[in-house]
């Protein structure tokens, strides 16, 4: 008898329990999302206004101070040094006499040359006389005529190796540490001393390729010396026709415009160049960029929704990023909670800047 009444109420208690399952699985379906699933509204966002604004990229490259004109001084011949003007440190005018060799052979043979010269020229004298009486055939005052012309050549080549046991000035420019006393002997191999032209100083340096072709003939520039506090300018004077194939820079040449006594050659300088100015630029937070494996999006709202858009990027400063490609002045983009962003996905923003 208790068997059969157990029976209707196990039954009975299997229904109620069915339907209560039954009607949690249906308000499941017609409640909230299940868990797991992705939310098609991303709220809580913050934006930016997409505008044009003045923008610049700034490089600090270094450089070193060189003379305008420098050379080391060689004697061309060899011999005994017999006069010596090297002042150490002073400024010489060009052509002053810097250095004389012993030259008494070569003077020597230069008087005996003039000797000559007057016995050939009265030689002429006299067979021109006489071939105008017929005196003396046309041939034989050719050959007195040839006799004084190639005495007087002998004698400007004496007066050339002469010259060449002068040492004098290329250039106004001051000497440095000379290397010789009176009395030495010189040969051609002998350093004799540096001169050096440095005013005005000229500044050499080197951009990377990708810059090369931003800075002019003429192009005013800023640089700093470590040891002095002031900023000195230089003007770009010419740059080499080709790119170094080791370092991929490109090697320029400027002129200093200051005449300060405290810039020295040889000196380390920093030049700080402004290399790509734009006062119409498109730019928005860095934050706003998304890197992609090949190219870089951001996310755009359009019509309340997502839009991933490739971008092609410019300048870049510490805070804002130029983006030339990819956006127009107006357009609002997300800076916040991009990575959970998915195209069209609902976006509201509680602040765009």
């Amino acid at each position: 008898m208790k068997k059969t009444i157990l029976q209707p109420l196990t039954a009975l208690g299997t229904v109620i329990l069915s339907g209560g399952l039954w009607a949690c699985h249906s308000d499941t379906k017609a409640g909230a999302p299940a868990a797991g699933a992705m939310p098609n509204v991303q709220a809580n966002l913050q934006g930016y206004i997409v505008k044009p604004m003045a923008i610049s990229e700034k490089i600090t490259v270094s450089g070193t101070l060189i003379p305008a004109e420098e050379t080391t001084l060689f004697s061309e011949v060899s011999g005994r040094v017999v006069k010596l003007h090297l002042p150490e440190g002073q400024t010489v005018k060009k052509g002053t006499l810097l250095v004389k060799i012993f030259d008494g052979d070569l003077v020597a043979q230069l008087h005996k040359l003039q000797t000559q010269l007057k016995i050939a020229e009265n030689t002429l004298k006299r067979q021109q006389e006489l071939l105008a009486i017929n005196g003396v055939s046309q041939q034989d005052f050719d050959t007195a005529e040839l006799q004084v012309n190639n005495i007087k050549a002998d004698m400007e080549l004496i007066r050339v190796q002469v010259s060449k046991t002068e040492m004098r000035a290329p250039f106004t420019g001051v000497i440095g540490l000379r290397n010789i006393s009176d009395g030495a002997y010189l040969t051609p191999a002998t350093a004799v001393a540096t001169i050096r032209q440095t005013s005005p100083l000229k500044l050499d340096f080197s951009v990377p390729e990708k810059y090369s072709h931003l800075l002019k003939t003429g192009q005013k520039l800023n640089f700093k010396v470590a040891a002095i506090a002031d900023t000195f300018s230089a003007k770009v004077l010419a740059s080499e026709d080709n790119i170094n194939a080791d370092t991929r820079n490109l090697k320029l040449r400027a002129v200093v415009q200051e005449n300060d006594k405290r810039l020295v050659s040889g000196t380390f300088v920093e030049i700080g160049l402004t290399v790509d100015a734009n006062n119409n630029a498109l730019v928005v937070p860095t934050q706003a960029i998304i890197p992609q494996a090949r190219d870089k999006k951001i996310v755009v709202v359009k019509n309340g929704k997502a839009e991933m858009r490739v971008v092609k990027t410019g300048v870049r400063q510490p805070q804002m990023v130029e983006i030339v490609e990819g956006i127009a002045a107006g357009d609002t983009v997300a800076t916040t909670g991009i990575m959970f962003i998915k195209p069209d996905m609902q976006l509201k923003f509680n602040k765009v800047q």
